[in-house]
Formats: structure tokens, C-alpha cells, sequence
């Protein structure tokens, strides 16, 4: 949004999507492809520990049973996604503030003030991560005691250049995002590859794609994992900041088919690949083979998944730097969502002392290393259930502004339509909900 797009390109832009909404299905399909964008980098972000660990635990404990997991998690996130670019494309309107106006200025600002939280809470488990999985290439490589701090105090100081960047050097943060980017797919590949490679039964995969819900193992309660990846697909954070990226390319209404396109083609496709592909490579390899994954399993062991394919070595190494590139693009998003709040809530001028001062709320998350190092991966699992619970207010705020007509106006969507895009919303939240309360009472009892 510091850069805005270059106008007459934006209006040819227009043009050629106007043309392409009256166009063939098949012509429309590619004419689309040239344009996919928003939906595609949410995808690439929310890859981060939340759904590596909810994928190698469901793999590696539970075989093929968790694999409908994943797909409804970001099923239902993008669907909602769909409503959002819907009012936020329809009506070209800034989300935070149309929010406050339109649907009460406490629930825009319990929406903001969440979103913000749940990058800090979220955070710890990033940190935790990314320490861990560089401790473990430097005792690859043949470099002991290092410790876990110290590589928490690496990524600390390169997320800080690189979060003051945003804005300031584009280019940059284009070039850094890219490489994370191809180095977090490449691991995917690599998966795929690791499929391929070792005994998969194709008839259990088939029916993991069926919802059950299996017996508890290793000390791992199956509720804790589906509510983890449900809550992993799309984080809060995202949420908040998916219109705002909508509009920072200078989409508007033109773009409301592209947007629909682009979440389904640049986001639930490449996440249920990804996360499948993990939790297939998972169970082929430490499932099949009876290793006992629990809620202290060490990076090593969970490097497993392509070690025992690659080699004990290079699988090992391209294993920490799959899981720290995904580490880094959601630490990364997390610093800009806390001064992007700072910034629209509390109308810092952006680039201020202040702005930049709240990216750095996050950064006690370094700490987890000293805090929580019995858990390097299972951290992520309670911290996304936490962040996850704060989703209905945003929910609600999204619910009442699909039914004020002050705010949608002629575009507010009546009828069968109506009642689709409400309910939407609704079961949305209620699975979310009904997952949470599931998980405490199993906690409780």
C-alpha cells in the first residue's frame, strides 16, 4: 500500500477482466491465472509451524485418519474469504474503519486488538521453531552446542531488518518473500517426491478423506490436532489483513470474479496439496515404521520424513530449512500485522517512530526457546488453538456487515444468496466453536 499500482496498468487490468466475464469458461480460466495474487501469497504465509505441525503430527501419529482435516479447515476459511472480497470489493470501503461504523467501533476494535494478540501469542511458536530446526543443521554439519537461544537471537535480528523494510524497499521484500516462497514449495516437491518413493496405500488415503475421528495416541489427543489445523488454515491475523491486500493492489469490483478465482485456485489448492503431502510423507515414514511421535518429539526425529528417503544427512538439512523458511514468512507476517493495527486503529502516519515501534510487540516470542524447548514443534499446537478462539469476533464482525444495507447497499446479497453467504459465516464459526468446546472438555475431564 506505500507503492500503489501504476494506474493506467490497473486500468487496462479492468478492461481485459470486464472482457473475461462474458468470456468462455476455459478462456476465463487462463485469462485468470494472469492475475492471481492475494489468495495465492496468503497461502505461501499461512504455511508456517501452525499447519507443519498439525500435519506431522497428524501423519506421524494417525496415519492417513486425519486427512479430511485440512481440506475443511481451509474449505470453510476461504468461503468466508469469499465474503469479505465480496463487501470489501463491492463496496470499496477500509475494512477496520467501515467495520467500526457500520458494525459498533468495540467489535472493529475486539476484531484489531485480536488479530494483534494473535500474533504475539503465535509468535512463541515460530521462534520456537526456527531455533530449533537451526540447532539442528549446525549439528548436522558438524557444529555442537549451539544454544537454542542463540538461534533465536539470529532470527530476532534478521526479522527486525527485514520487517523495517516493509515499505521502504519493495524490492527487497519481494526478493526475500520469493526465496521463502520457492524454498517452502521445493520442500513440498520434495514430499511429493518422498510419497512416491515409499509404500503408500492409496485405498487408506482414499478413506482418510473420510471424517473419524481416531483413538488417543502417544499421549495425543486427536481433538487437540483437528482444532489445531482448522485454526491453522486461516489465522485471524490473515483475516484482517486479506482486504486490506485486496485493496492495496487496487482491485474493486471488477475483480470480484478474479478474487473468488484466486482463492480457489492460488489458495485452497496449493494448501490442501501441501498439507497432505505432509501428512501422507509422515505417516509413510515415522508411522510406518512404529517411531513413537509425541508432544516432545525432537526435530531429528520428525526430520525423519525426508531423511529416510534423501539420506540422514541432506534430508535432514533440507528438513530445518523447509521448516525454518516456514517459520520465517509467518514471523515476518506477524510483525507487519501489529503495525499495520497501530497504523489504521490508531492512526499512526506510517513509517513513524511509533508505527514501527508496535512491529516490534511481537518479538517476547523470542523468548520460547528458554521458555518452552521440551516442545520445539508441539508448541504450535496450543498457540494456534488460543488464536483460534479468538476468530468469532471476527466472524460477527463479518456477519453484520453482510446484513446492514447502510454498508453493502445494493450489493448486499438477498435472498437464496443471502442466506448462503449468512450461513457461510455461521457454520464457520459453529464448527470452530463446537471444535473448541470438544477440546476442553476432553482437557477438563
Amino acid at each position: 500500500m506505500a507503492t500503489p499500482p501504476d494506474p493506467a496498468q490497473l486500468e487496462a487490468e479492468k478492461d481485459l477482466l470486464r472482457e473475461l466475464e462474458h468470456a468462455p469458461v476455459g478462456k476465463r480460466f487462463f485469462g485468470y491465472l494472469k492475475f492471481i495474487g492475494p489468495g495465492y501469497m496468503q497461502s505461501a504465509m499461512t504455511l508456517g509451524s501452525g499447519t507443519a505441525a498439525s500435519s506431522l503430527f497428524a501423519g506421524a501419529v494417525f496415519g492417513y485418519d486425519l486427512l479430511w482435516v485440512a481440506p475443511l479447515g481451509m474449505l470453510l476459511g476461504i468461503l468466508v474469504m469469499g465474503v469479505v472480497s465480496h463487501q470489501t470489493l463491492s463496496t470499496g470501503q477500509r475494512m477496520l474503519p467501515a467495520m467500526s461504523t457500520h458494525a459498533g467501533k468495540w467489535v472493529a476494535f475486539g476484531f484489531a486488538m485480536a488479530a494483534m494478540l494473535a500474533s504475539i501469542v503465535w509468535h512463541f511458536a515460530q521462534y520456537n521453531l526456527a531455533a530449533s530446526v537451526l540447532v539442528d543443521a549446525t549439528e548436522t554439519i558438524g557444529i555442537g552446542g549451539v544454544p537454542p537461544i542463540a538461534g533465536s537471537a539470529v532470527v530476532l535480528v534478521w526479522a527486525i531488518m527485514l520487517s523495517m523494510s516493509y515499505g521502504k524497499s519493495p524490492r527487497l521484500v519481494r526478493v526475500y518473500e520469493g526465496v521463502l516462497k520457492y524454498t517452502v514449495w521445493g520442500i513440498v516437491l520434495l514430499l511429493g517426491w518422498v510419497v512416491l518413493q515409499t509404500d503408500t496405500d492409496w485405498g487408506g488415503i482414499a478413506s482418510g478423506f473420510v471424517p473419524n475421528i481416531p483413538e488417543e495416541s502417544n499421549g495425543i489427543n486427536p481433538i487437540e490436532v483437528i482444532v489445531a489445523t482448522i485454526a491453522a488454515a486461516v489465522g485471524i491475523n490473515m483475516l484482517l489483513l486479506y482486504p486490506y491486500s485486496l485493496q492495496a493492489r487496487g482491485w474493486g469490483r471488477e475483480h470480484r470474479g478474479l478474487a473468488k478465482f484466486d482463492l480457489f485456485a492460488g489458495m485452497l489448492i496449493p494448501y490442501v496439496l501441501a498439507s497432505a503431502l505432509m501428512v501422507i510423507a509422515a505417516a509413510n515414514t515415522l508411522h510406518a515404521s512404529g517411531v513413537e511421535v509425541g508432544k516432545g518429539a525432537a526435530i531429528p526425529t520428525l526430520a525423519r520424513v525426508l531423511g529416510d528417503v534423501i539420506g540422514p544427512v541432506s534430508g535432514r538439512l533440507l528438513f530445518d530449512f523447509g521448516m525454518l523458511a516456514m517459520a520465517l514468512t509467518t514471523i515476518t507476517l506477524h510483525m507487519v500485522c501489529c503495525g499495520f493495527v497501530a497504523m489504521e486503529w490508531f492512526g499512526l502516519p506510517f513509517g513513524s517512530k511509533k508505527q514501527r515501534l508496535c512491529m516490534l510487540l511481537p518479538i517476547p516470542g523470542a523468548l520460547a526457546p528458554v521458555l518452552f524447548s521440551a516442545y520445539p514443534l508441539w508448541l504450535s499446537m496450543p498457540t494456534t488453538i488460543i488464536s483460534g478462539a479468538m476468530m468469532p469476533i471476527a466472524y460477527v464482525g463479518f456477519l453484520i456487515l453482510q446484513r446492514k444495507k447502510a454498508y453493502m447497499g445494493a450489493d448486499r446479497p438477498t435472498g437464496l444468496r443471502g442466506i448462503a453467504t449468512t450461513g457461510i459465516l455461521v457454520v464457520s464459526m459453529l464448527v470452530l466453536l463446537t471444535g473448541l468446546t470438544f477440546y476442553l472438555i476432553k482437557k477438563l475431564s
